[in-house]
C-alpha cells in the first residue's frame, strides 16, 4: 500500500507508543489486512469544524471520532479560551445524546477542561442541544460542548463546540480554535487526567429553569387552557428529547401527549428506524401510525439531541401528511407574527431571519407585518451570531432553516426542537379554535403569498474520493453554469465563495454582502431558486429546488401542487448530475 506522504505521516503516528496499546492493534490491523480505502479515510485529513462542528464516523484515525481526537479538539478549544479570557476563571457546559459513546466521550471532554484548570458544568444525563446552550447563558460560561452527531447514521458522533453567547463556533473563533488544535503536535500536549474539584454535575433540576423559561413565551396560554386535551404524538426516535419534551409540553399546559414507546428509549444503535432523522417518513411511520390509531391533531418527532423536529398533520383527504422544514419553519413565523400584531406587540425593531437556502415565503410573511427578516449562510449557528450581533438593538422574534431546526424566542443560540414542539403544539391549539387544522393554514397561506414548493436531493459521496468528487462538481457548476433549468431560463447566477451575484440578462455583477461559503444559486426568469451545497456535515453535496406560483383558491391545490412538483422535477434533473 502505497500512501501520500501526509497520509502516510499519520498511520505512522498513530502506531507509536503515545497512543494505547488497543488504538495502535486496531491501527495495525487494518495495516496487516490491507484495508487501505479504510486507511485513507481514516487518515487523509484531520477533522475539521463545519456548520455543525466535529463530526465523523466513530473509530481510530486523525478522521475519525476518538479520546484522541477529541481530547486534541478539547484541548485545543481550552488553549484558545485561555487566551482569549486571559486572567478569568473560565467555565464550560457540557452534556451528550444518547449516541453509543456520547457519554464516555462527554465525560473525556470534562476531564480535559477541568484538568486545563477550567470549571466545568457537565450534565449528569444525557440532555438536548438547546438545553445546554441554555446552560452556556444561564452558567455564564465563556464556551461549551455537546457531543453530538444530531440525525446522522449510528456510525457516526460528533462535537459541536459553543462560545460565550451559547451560539456554535463562528469565525473568527472557529478557525482560530482549529489553529490551537493544529498546533498540538503530540498526545502528550494533551491533559487528560480529571480534576474533580473542577467539575459540577448538573441534574434534572435544571430541566424546570429551563422549562420555567420557556413557558414564559407562551403567547395564546388562553387557546391552550381551551385545548389542554389537544391530542398529541411524540417520538423521541430514542434521543434525548424524551428527557423533556413530555415535560416541556405538560408545562405549557397540555395534558393528552402519547408517547411513541417503541421509540422511547434512548439507544445509539437507533432499532426502529435506518436514520434517526425526522426529516425521512421511514423515521416518522411509526408516530405516524400511533396518530393515525389516536385521531390525534399533531404528530411530532424529534432527532438525537432534539434540535430538529419533523411535524404530521391531516391533510383534506384526512390522512396524515408529513410538512416539510420549509412549511413548519413559514406556519410558526406566521404564527408569531399574527398573533403578535393581533395582541399589538409587534414593535418597529422585530426581526425574523432565515437561511439563503430556506423559503423565500418566510420572507414574504415577515415583509407583510412590516418585520425586517434577516437572511444567513446556512447552518443555524449563523442565525444565532445574528441574534448575537443584534442584541440590545433589536428584537428576535422567530427564525428557522428548511433543514426542520427551528427557534421562537431568545433564550438559547441554536436550534431549538423543545422550544419548537411546545410552540407546535400551542399553534395547532389554537388554530384548533378557530376551526382549522394546520394543513388548511398552509393553504391559506399558499393562497394569501403563492403555493411555494421545495424539494431537496442530497447525494452521498463518502470519503476522500468523494470528497473529491463534490469539490469537482462545485468546479464544473462554476465554470459551466447552467443556461437554462427545466426549460427556463437562469437569469442571475449568486456565488457565495466569490460574494458575487451576476444579473446574466444585463451582465452587471454586485457584491454579496455575507461570509464566504462554497454556495451557487441559480435564479431563473420565473423566480425559481436552485442551490447547490456541499455540506458542512456529512459526505453530501445537497441541490436544493425552490418554485412558486399563483394559488387562485383552495380547490385548486392539488392541481397547482403536481404542476410545480413536474416543474421541480425538470429543474432537478437538469442540475443534479450524478
Amino acid at each position: 500500500m502505497v500512501f501520500d506522504k501526509e497520509t502516510q505521516s499519520r498511520i505512522d503516528s498513530w502506531t507509536s507508543a503515545e497512543y494505547d496499546k488497543d488504538t495502535v492493534a486496531e491501527v495495525q490491523r487494518l495495516i496487516d489486512s490491507g484495508a487501505e480505502t479504510e486507511l485513507v479515510d481514516s487518515f487523509y485529513k484531520n477533522l475539521e469544524f463545519g456548520t455543525g462542528g466535529l463530526r465523523g464516523i466513530m473509530g481510530v484515525g486523525s478522521n475519525r471520532m476518538n479520546k484522541y481526537t477529541i481530547g486534541k479538539a478539547t484541548q485545543g478549544l481550552a488553549n484558545y479560551l485561555k487566551k482569549e479570557f486571559l486572567g478569568q476563571q473560565i467555565k464550560v457546559a457540557v452534556s451528550y445524546d444518547s449516541r453509543n459513546n456520547s457519554q464516555v466521550f462527554g465525560h473525556l471532554v470534562a476531564d480535559v477542561f477541568s484538568a486545563n484548570g477550567i470549571h466545568v458544568f457537565l450534565f449528569d444525563e444525557l440532555r438536548p442541544t438547546p438545553v445546554l446552550s441554555y446552560a452556556v447563558r444561564y452558567y455564564g460560561c465563556q464556551g461549551g460542548v455537546m457531543l453530538t452527531a444530531s440525525h446522522n447514521p449510528k456510525e457516526y458522533n460528533g462535537y459541536k463546540a459553543y462560545w460565550n453567547d451559547g451560539g456554535q463556533l463562528v469565525a473568527p473563533h472557529d478557525k482560530n480554535v482549529i489553529a490551537e488544535v493544529d498546533a498540538i503536535h503530540s498526545v502528550s500536549d494533551i491533559k487528560f487526567e480529571r480534576r474533580s474539584e473542577n467539575i459540577t454535575l448538573v441534574g434534572s433540576e435544571f430541566d424546570d429553569l429551563y422549562i420555567g423559561a420557556n413557558t414564559q413565551l407562551s403567547i395564546h396560554p388562553e387557546a391552550v387552557k381551551e385545548n389542554q386535551g389537544l391530542k398529541i404524538v411524540y417520538s423521541s426516535i430514542h434521543g434525548t428529547g424524551v428527557t423533556i419534551v413530555p415535560k416541556m409540553l405538560s408545562a405549557w399546559g397540555f395534558n393528552n401527549v402519547h408517547i411513541v414507546e417503541e421509540q422511547a428509549k434512548p439507544d445509539g444503535n437507533f432499532p426502529t428506524v435506518v436514520y434517526p432523522n425526522p426529516e425521512e417518513e421511514e423515521a416518522m411511520s411509526i408516530a405516524m401510525r400511533k396518530g393515525e390509531e389516536l385521531d390525534a391533531d399533531v404528530v411530532m418527532a424529534t432527532d438525537p439531541d432534539a434540535d430538529r423536529v419533523g411535524v404530521a398533520v391531516k391533510n383534506p383527504q384526512g390522512t396524515f401528511q408529513l410538512l416539510n422544514g420549509n412549511q413548519i419553519g413559514s406556519l410558526l413565523v406566521y404564527y408569531v407574527l399574527s398573533s403578535k400584531k393581533d395582541k399589538a406587540e409587534l414593535k418597529e425593531n422585530d426581526y425574523s431571519v432565515k437561511t439563503i437556502v430556506t423559503t423565500n415565503l418566510i420572507r414574504e410573511i415577515s415583509d407583510s407585518f412590516g418585520v425586517k427578516c434577516y437572511e444567513t449562510l446556512t447552518g443555524f449557528k449563523f442565525i444565532g451570531e445574528v441574534m448575537t450581533r443584534l442584541v440590545g438593538k433589536e428584537n428576535y422574534l422567530v427564525g428557522g432553516e428548511e433543514s426542520y431546526g427551528f427557534l421562537i424566542g431568545d433564550l438559547v443560540r441554536d436550534k431549538d426542537a423543545v422550544n419548537s414542539c411546545a410552540f407546535i403544539a400551542e399553534m395547532t391549539a389554537y388554530f384548533k379554535g378557530k376551526g382549522k387544522s394546520l394543513f388548511d393554514v398552509l393553504i391559506d397561506l399558499y393562497i394569501a403569498y403563492g403555493f411555494y414548493q421545495e424539494k431537496l436531493i442530497s447525494l452521498t459521496k463518502k470519503g476522500k474520493a468523494g470528497a473529491e468528487e463534490i469539490k469537482q462538481m462545485m468546479v464544473d457548476l462554476r465554470e459551466n453554469a447552467p443556461e437554462s433549468l427545466g426549460g427556463i431560463a437562469v437569469k442571475e447566477i449568486r456565488d457565495y465563495e466569490r460574494l458575487e451575484a451576476y444579473d446574466v440578462l444585463t451582465g452587471t455583477r454586485s457584491r454579496i454582502d455575507l461570509p464566504k461559503s462554497d454556495v451557487l444559486q441559480f435564479v431563473t426568469v420565473d423566480g425559481d431558486v436552485i442551490s447547490a451545497r456541499p455540506s458542512g456535515t456529512e459526505p453530501k453535496i445537497k441541490f436544493y429546488c425552490s418554485v412558486k406560483e399563483v394559488l387562485p383558491d383552495r380547490t385548486s391545490f392539488s392541481a397547482v401542487s403536481e404542476a410545480l412538483e413536474n416543474k421541480v422535477l425538470r429543474i432537478m434533473a437538469d442540475i443534479v448530475k450524478g
